[in-house]
C-alpha cells in the first residue's frame, strides 16, 4: 500500500459517517504494536470487526494465515480494493457482526482470535456476543474508549467495576496492554483510547451460567440499594432467606454488588433458587 490512506479516502471520495463511530488509524507503529501485543502467529485465523479502511486488516493479513472481516459500510469497497491490494488471505464481508449467526459462522472454522479496533457505538454489545455465544473464538483484542477499557479490567469495590466486568470474567481475564491517545486516529475522536487483551480459557467456574447471569445484574440493579434489597427484589425471596444465603457465601449483610468479586458472584448464584 504505496500511498498515504487520507489520499486513498479523498480520491474514492469517501465521506466519514459519524453515526457509524469512523476513526481510522494510520500510524503503522501503532499498527504493528497491535498485532504484536495480541500475540497472533502466522497459522492464526483472524477475525476483524469493522475493518474500517483496512489499515489494521493488512496489518494483521501479513502476520497470519487468514483474516475474515467484517464491515458495514459498503461504500469502503473501493477503498479496501486499494488497501488490501495484492493479498490473498482476507475476506471481507460486509455484513453487520451482531446480526451474524455466531453458530453457523464458527462451523468452517476450527478456531480464531478476534482483533479489531470496535466501533465505539456498540462495543459492549459485541464483546458480549463473543463473550456469551462464541465457542470458538481463542481471544479477544480489541481497542476501545479508555473508559470502556477501565470498566472492562476493574477491581471489584472501585467505581469503575460494573455488570460487564463480572460477565466478561466468567470467560476470560482481561488487561489493558496499551494506551492510545486520540491523537493517532483519523479523524481525530474526542476521547483517548486502549487496547484491551481478553485470555480466554482462563474464566471462573460455574455450574450454571444463567444463573450466574441473573445474580450479577441482579446484584447491580440499583446500585443505591444492598445486595440484600437487590437480591429479594429479583429473586422473589423473603428477607430472611436473602440474609441465609448472604451469610452462608460469608458476604456482609449491608454489602453492594459491586464489592463482590467475580467468584463470589459465582458462590452467591450456587446458593439461590
Amino acid at each position: 500500500m504505496e500511498k498515504d490512506i487520507k489520499t486513498i479516502l479523498s480520491e474514492c471520495g469517501f465521506g466519514f459517517k459519524k453515526q457509524l463511530g469512523q476513526n481510522f488509524i494510520t500510524d503503522k507503529n501503532l499498527l504493528a504494536s497491535i498485532v504484536a501485543a495480541s500475540g497472533v502467529s502466522a497459522e492464526d485465523t483472524v477475525v476483524e470487526i469493522g475493518c474500517g479502511a483496512g489499515t489494521l486488516t493488512r496489518a494483521l493479513a501479513e502476520k497470519v494465515k487468514k483474516v475474515i472481516a467484517f464491515e458495514v459500510d459498503k461504500t469502503l469497497q473501493p477503498v479496501l480494493a486499494q488497501t488490501l491490494a495484492g493479498l490473498d488471505n482476507v475476506e471481507v464481508i460486509f455484513r453487520d457482526f451482531l446480526k451474524t449467526d455466531l453458530k453457523e459462522f464458527e462451523l468452517a472454522l476450527s478456531g480464531y482470535t478476534v482483533v479489531a479496533n470496535l466501533p465505539y457505538y456498540v462495543t459492549t454489545p459485541l464483546i458480549m456476543k463473543i463473550i456469551e455465544q462464541s465457542e470458538k473464538c481463542k481471544g479477544l483484542s480489541v481497542m476501545v474508549q479508555e473508559e470502556v477499557a477501565e470498566r472492562l479490567c476493574a477491581k471489584a469495590g472501585t467505581p469503575e467495576y460494573g455488570a460487564i466486568t463480572a460477565m466478561v470474567a466468567l470467560r476470560a481475564e482481561c488487561s489493558v496492554v496499551k494506551r492510545v491517545p486520540r491523537t493517532l486516529f483519523f479523524p481525530k475522536p474526542n476521547v483517548d483510547s486502549a487496547v484491551v487483551k481478553f485470555t480466554f480459557g482462563k474464566g471462573i467456574a460455574v455450574t450454571d451460567r444463567e444463573k450466574y447471569k441473573k445474580t450479577v445484574h441482579a446484584a447491580f440493579l440499583s446500585r443505591r440499594k444492598t445486595l440484600e434489597n437487590n437480591l429479594i427484589n429479583s429473586f422473589n425471596i423473603t428477607r430472611a432467606r436473602a440474609q441465609e444465603i448472604l451469610t452462608e457465601c460469608g458476604i456482609d449483610l449491608k454489602a453492594r454488588g459491586e464489592t463482590l468479586t467475580p467468584e463470589q458472584f459465582a458462590l452467591l448464584s450456587e446458593k439461590i433458587g
